[in-house]
């Protein structure tokens, strides 16, 4: 039915005609008529507009407007002239109808099609609708449960390979996560210890940026799960991605959003229980008493060891190095010349960190 409206819509106006979502993702296009620009070209071979490109358009305030928005050409972006027709339906943006402008698209001709951009509109709140319902299925696909499991998907129509997002909610922010990708399902109303998380699951392809921009709606942090060809097996990447939230909320260099491919060690550490990793900190609990030492051993260890390289790193002389790393032998009893002492205390280290 979009495809339709988007073809009467470039045959009524004989204009190049496309129909985007929220996200600038491409939905429908009409038979090119005319000079097409770079920027339709690309929409249409990629199936999205560039974020440089998007932040141009909504620089005129697009996503707020009531009615057609003329945008001037940019030689600099490769962008031509034309009209923005923004799809709204009760008082929300859902999408935009593009429509290149070649100086014949007069006010009159605009009203004219108005009709059917409500249409348009219409479509795009009721799948936004049915997306969130959908949505809701997200805690049974990522249960524990075999069979909560299998009744989900038996509702659910998803194509893989997929991968999970678990971003951690935040009760001063609603997030508009009717305007991500048509593709992706999302459910705000999950708790996980005690806390809630917005639940979402999109293409593996899709899944870092999606993370990112949800992640930015919040302004907390979340965590992506390895992707899954499977759908069935979307409750793995769902731990994941719920212990790589963990990670991100205590390990600056991977936040505010960690993906599950980049945790290294941390992928063993977040799985254990709190009480073993709490025992593995104690192995250098000493160490809190002087955090300079402890920063000094975790830099250190990082660089395998290399005193040139974490001496320049923390901007000490190498004696000063040497100093705090025989302290902090004397403070937990390790020697770091040993490489099982070295690996105990570094993974220490870590332990404390997700603590």
């Amino acid at each position: 039915m979009l495809q339709e409206t988007i073809d009467e819509i470039a045959a009524r106006l004989g204009a190049s005609a496309t129909l985007e979502d929220r996200s600038f993702q491409l939905l429908a296009y009409g038979a090119q008529s005319g000079d097409i620009d770079e920027v339709r070209q690309e929409s249409i071979l990629r199936r999205r507009a560039t974020p440089e490109v998007r932040a141009y358009f909504e620089g005129y305030g697009i996503a707020a407007a009531r009615g057609p928005v003329r945008i001037p050409a940019d030689a600099a972006l490769g962008v031509l002239a034309r009209v923005c027709m923004p799809l709204r339906h009760n008082d929300v943006t859902y999408g935009y109808l593009w429509l290149l402008d070649d100086g014949t698209l007069g006010d009159d001709a605009l009203a004219s099609v108005a009709p059917l951009v409500a249409r348009a509109a219409a479509m795009l709140a009721q799948e936004a609708r049915r997306r969130q319902d959908l949505g809701g299925n997200l805690r049974g696909l990522f249960s524990s449960d075999a069979e909560e499991r299998s009744w989900a998907l038996s509702r659910l129509d998803l194509p893989g390979p997929v991968a999970a997002i678990a971003v951690r909610g935040s009760l001063d922010r609603v997030a508009a996560l009717w305007a991500l990708p048509r593709a992706v399902l999302a459910d705000p109303g999950v708790v996980g210890e005690g806390e809630p998380l917005v639940a979402l699951l999109a293409p593996a392809g899709q899944a870092r940026e999606t993370a990112c921009r949800v992640q930015a709606m919040y302004g907390t942090a979340a965590g992506v799960g390895g992707a899954r060809g499977e759908p069935a097996q979307a409750w793995r990447s769902w731990r994941e991605a719920v212990s790589a939230l963990k990670v991100a909320d205590r390990v600056p260099a991977l936040a505010p959003v960690a993906s599950w491919s980049d945790l290294g060690v941390y992928r063993t550490l977040a799985r254990l229980p709190r009480d073993a990793l709490r025992e593995l900190a104690e192995e250098t609990a000493a160490l809190a008493r002087d955090p300079e030492v402890a920063r000094t051993v975790e830099e250190y260890l990082d660089r395998a060891g290399h005193v040139q390289q974490t001496a320049a790193a923390l901007g000490v002389h190498r004696q000063t190095l040497y100093y705090r790393l025989a302290k902090a032998g004397r403070l937990t009893g390790r020697d770091l010349d040993d490489g099982a002492d070295r690996l105990l205390v570094h993974l220490s280290l870590k332990a404390a960190r997700l603590l």
